[in-house]
């Protein structure tokens, strides 16, 4: 069963075949190569925070403030090289509180951009599909005018929050990873 969602397909796990994990919650429960980065580098105010929790998931939580131009809070995962040639999306299964929220990818952690996609969390699991052309070209909020993703390698994973607004945010993380099929 597949539901089409806001450009993004939700599959029911038991329908995924072909995945490669690149981080799972349930049988890592280590927030290490996790990281916090607020708008504080900027001279922001947002305090993000993330842990597991009792749960076992990760845990991203905080508010994001306006104050001093600030207006964003992000977890990112560093990782080993991961080769993408194979694939065709990626696999995010999160519960957030109904806000808006981007995943991003870096495929070199040293490159200045990143792709993003946004998606809509609506207080249940959720298990988004996100397909490597719908991951956009960004740098500091803005696109570039640059392909979409390669889907050659990824090297960093990211949560983002900036709605623009002041709010209290909490995003659980299951899993991340990768599909060879996105529909």
């Amino acid at each position: 069963m597949k539901l089409f969602i806001s450009g993004v397909f939700i599959l029911c796990s038991s329908m995924m075949t072909n995945d490669h994990i690149i981080f799972d919650f349930e049988n890592n429960n280590d927030a290490k190569g996790w990281s916090v980065v607020d708008d504080v580098v900027m001279g922001g105010r947002s305090s993000g925070n993330f842990k597991v929790n009792d749960n076992g998931y990760g845990l991203f939580y905080g508010d994001v403030s306006l104050e001093n131009n600030g207006g964003f809070s992000s977890v990112r995962y560093y990782c080993q090289p991961v080769d993408a040639n194979d694939y065709k999306a990626f696999k995010v299964v999160v519960k957030g509180d109904g806000k808006n929220y981007q995943f991003r990818v870096k495929s070199d952690r040293y490159q200045r951009y990143s792709y993003k996609h946004e998606f809509t969390t609506n207080g249940e699991w959720q298990e988004f599909i996100i397909p490597f052309e719908q991951l956009e070209p960004t740098f500091r909020g803005r696109s570039l005018d640059m392909p979409s993703y390669p889907g050659e390698s990824c090297e960093e994973l990211t949560f983002l929050i900036a709605n623009g607004t002041a709010e209290s945010f909490e995003l659980e993380i299951k899993s991340i990873g990768l599909v060879k099929n996105s529909q």
